[in-house]
């Protein structure tokens, strides 16, 4: 058993590619034409780290219920936890790219940590040997 796909809702499909691909690394898995239970069309989008199994499925919102959590899908904590076997240089890397750390890295007993924020406003952990 294993998580496939997290859904992370986003505004637009194109800004949040950029963001995870260009900016944070991953890899675009999937962009395909799709359609909601009205039959409107959307996007089926998946983006993953290199290598991993488990990916994000990026949601555009579809109403107001599901806008007003863009950006707050975990109430402000930090929603989800990228681990880095090389945490200085994706630190850097993710830097330079325009990623927004919005606490410096730091040093805690499990290894090495800084928060960033992704293209909405979650909060992400860099997560990464000491």
């Amino acid at each position: 058993m294993n998580i496939d796909l997290v859904t992370l809702v986003v505004y637009d499909y194109d800004a949040a590619i950029h963001f995870f691909v260009d900016s944070v690394g991953f890899d675009l898995v999937e962009d395909s034409p799709a359609e909601n239970s009205d039959g409107d069309r959307k996007r089926w989008v998946v983006v993953r780290p290199p290598g991993a199994k488990t990916g994000i499925l990026l949601a555009r919102t579809d109403g107001q219920q599901q806008a007003s959590v863009v950006g707050k899908q975990a109430g402000g904590r930090v929603a989800f936890f990228l681990r880095v076997d090389d945490f200085d240089t994706a630190y850097r890397r993710m830097s330079s790219a325009g990623v927004r750390f919005v606490e410096s890295p730091r040093s805690e007993s499990y290894g090495r940590v800084a928060v960033f924020l992704d293209c909405v406003g979650n909060r992400w952990d860099l997560l990464g040997p000491d």
